[in-house]
């Protein structure tokens, strides 16, 4: 099927046209205006919070390991 063949050539013509327009510059121009604008913000990488994430859900884990015992200690020691 020649279809797909049509659709790259004509995506590879229209890169070439873009490349060689104001456009490309336009592009590098605005991506560098959005790093620039992004890097001032407070943001994290979405790594960076799922890594945050996991070890938030350990610490409550943990925590509820640890009241879970706790309450235990204390029923079986009530004295204190």
């Amino acid at each position: 099927m020649a279809t797909p063949h049509i659709f790259e050539d004509i995506s590879a013509r229209i890169s070439e046209v873009l490349a060689a327009s104001p456009a490309k510059d336009v592009e590098k121009n605005l991506r560098a205006t959005l790093t620039a604008f992004f890097s001032r913000l407070d943001l994290v990488t979405r790594e960076e919070f799922d890594v945050q994430a996991a070890l938030l859900e350990r610490a409550r884990e943990r925590l509820a390991r640890l009241e879970a015992r706790l309450a235990e200690l204390e029923k079986a020691h009530p004295e204190r």
